[in-house]
């Protein structure tokens, strides 16, 4: 998969409908590269998919709903687990968003519509000031939600989420992680998210015997 290391660039490479993915090493073959030395997951009985993303990322944005139908057809065995990036100044800023819409109870409800608000509309919620707005404008107490983005919590999960970053060698966004063993490859979206489904099966007969 191929896109920007660290930071996102204008120019995107498209084949057929999808935005390119970023380069991964394959020393695992096409498909995937093993995460060496494998990383703990939150949910051992269960497998993990993590994706690693930022809101401010336009590959993020458009790969966004594409995650979503691919997770409403997963089975009651995986998990999908979203870990926001820092990457550069402007995705560090931006990262405690997640987090403290997952907090204040409005992630589901207002994922879709950060995305559409940063790449949509131009607003790219890069101060204190805009981004209460925007909470405001979307139904969330001003106060609530300031107090809860500059929270020690908030804070303690963005410091967790750059350290599973550098863990899972991320070099780029977006990219999905099974069950910390491996980081899929592919050149698209949609070959990344058929390749994450053979992996998913791979995991389970590890796991559980099942295919």
């Amino acid at each position: 998969m191929k896109f920007a290391r660290r930071y996102f660039v204008a120019a995107a490479f498209v084949l057929g409908s999808a935005l390119a993915m970023p380069a991964l090493a394959q020393t695992a073959g096409k498909d995937y590269t093993p995460i060496n030395p494998p990383q703990p997951t939150d949910e051992p009985a269960k497998i993990e998919v993590t994706e690693f993303f930022s809101y401010g990322c336009p590959h993020c944005s458009d790969f966004n709903p594409l995650l979503a139908a691919w997770a409403a057809k997963q089975s009651a065995d995986v998990v999908i687990k979203r870990v926001p990036v820092s990457f550069n100044s402007y995705f560090a800023m931006i990262a405690p968003l997640f987090y403290t819409l997952e907090a204040t109870g409005d992630l589901a409800r207002l994922d879709a519509v950060a995305f559409r608000t940063i790449h949509g509309e131009g607003n790219r919620l890069a101060d204190a000031q805009s981004r209460s707005a925007w909470a405001v404008k979307n139904g969330i107490d001003g106060k609530k939600f300031d107090d809860t983005y500059r929270s020690f919590g908030v804070a303690s999960k963005v410091r967790r989420a750059d350290q599973m970053t550098q863990a899972y060698k991320i070099q780029g966004v977006p990219a999905l992680a099974i069950d910390g063993k491996y980081v899929v490859g592919g050149r698209d979206f949609n070959e990344a998210l058929a390749i994450a489904d053979k992996l998913v099966a791979k995991v389970r007969a590890e796991k559980f015997g099942k295919k």
